[in-house]
């Protein structure tokens, strides 16, 4: 959305025909200005992936896992959510764009009705933890349960994928 606002040259009309909140694009823009401006004052290259490579979208959500990284819900065999160090069970907000239920999700708000209820979501990548926060995702620190045995599960292939890696060159 935000690049076809772009190429619309930033219109009020194009948001108001496309139903995108102009404002909050007018928010993006200037966010995006200010991390602009940052990178340059700390010398930090400026690059940027064409939207068609498969990495694009990926990144972005690993930029936002970055900041979000203790608000990660684990889709249990049961069906529902558990959020992985508390273990809250929970579900998907009605209002929820995603199309099926990944095995992971990270969410921006916990919504506390007459359920237990995460809104705002994406998907990510349980390898995407401990390259982001090795140190949060201890899984020494984790409950037992489904949630700790897979995440085990993922680590151990990781490792192994690490290793035959390092062994080819």
């Amino acid at each position: 959305a935000f690049t076809a606002f772009k190429i619309n040259k930033g219109s009020s009309d194009w948001c108001y025909n496309n139903f995108i909140n102009y404002r909050s694009m007018k928010a993006a823009e200037n966010i995006r200005e200010q991390l602009r401006n940052i990178m340059i004052k700390q010398g930090l290259s400026l690059s940027q992936v064409p939207q068609n490579q498969t990495s694009y979208y990926s990144n972005i959500r690993k930029c936002i896992l970055e900041g979000f990284f203790m608000q990660i819900a684990h889709l249990e065999r049961a069906g529902h959510y558990l959020t992985l160090k508390d273990s809250q069970v929970v579900i998907l907000h009605p209002s929820t764009v995603l199309d099926h239920k990944p095995e992971f999700v990270m969410y921006h708000e916990f919504v506390l009705t007459s359920k237990n209820y995460i809104r705002t979501c994406s998907q990510v990548k349980p390898e995407w933890f401990w390259e982001i926060n090795p140190e949060y995702f201890d899984l020494d620190e984790f409950p037992e349960g489904e949630t700790k045995r897979v995440l085990l599960r993922k680590l151990k292939r990781l490792v192994n994928k690490r290793e035959e890696e390092n062994k080819e060159s």
